[in-house]
């Protein structure tokens, strides 16, 4: 049985005790047409000024952007319980995908139009544990080389509130479609 039959059935038997979240999203292969015209930072933005719908893994993890410059970019997100893993806390995967976003829009600003890039390595380091106490969290990243088939940045994900650390990580991505240096 996979976890949307279990959730289903348990729905039925404890309404009470049933919570859901209404999904939309828009197609994401005519965002990503779109985005392959601009620049790095231009994408971004458009996708921050609600001019190219955000991607749906944003919208599932609710998080986005909300500040970038070259080489630089800071998510913020809202972790719910539809984040938790069995032992009641926000599941790890929450925080390696806002920081790999940091992360990978941190290089993605540097990049021109055409060219793109993915997640070669990731690594995470979880300092605290994400409660349903707290709240929003921020994930600020800075790109520590480009050059010109792969790029390294580090990034951290603090509370929000606070500033307080909750993991750091490094990435590595490989630029893809660029044909002179960086």
């Amino acid at each position: 049985m996979t976890a949307v039959d279990a959730a289903a059935a348990h729905a039925e038997l404890s309404p009470e005790a049933t919570r859901s979240r209404l999904l939309q999203w828009q197609n994401p292969m005519a965002s990503a047409a779109a985005g392959a015209r601009m620049a790095g930072s231009d994408y971004i933005a458009a996708i921050t000024a609600g001019e190219i719908p955000p991607p749906p893994m944003a919208v599932l993890m609710r998080m986005s952007p909300v500040a970038w410059s070259d080489g630089r970019a800071t998510f913020e997100g809202e972790p719910g319980e539809e984040h938790f893993n069995p032992i009641g806390a926000v599941h790890g995967g929450y925080v390696a995908t806002i920081l790999d976003s940091a992360m990978g829009c941190a290089v993605h600003t540097t990049l021109p139009a055409g060219t793109g890039y993915t997640t070669v390595g990731l690594e995470v380091k979880f300092v605290r544990p994400i409660t349903a106490e707290t709240g929003r969290v921020r994930a600020e990243a800075e790109v520590i080389h480009r050059g010109r088939t792969q790029a390294t940045a580090e990034g951290t994900v603090v509370e929000a509130a606070s500033g307080r650390l909750l993991a750091h990580g490094t990435t590595t991505c490989l630029i893809l479609g660029e044909s002179r240096g960086a």
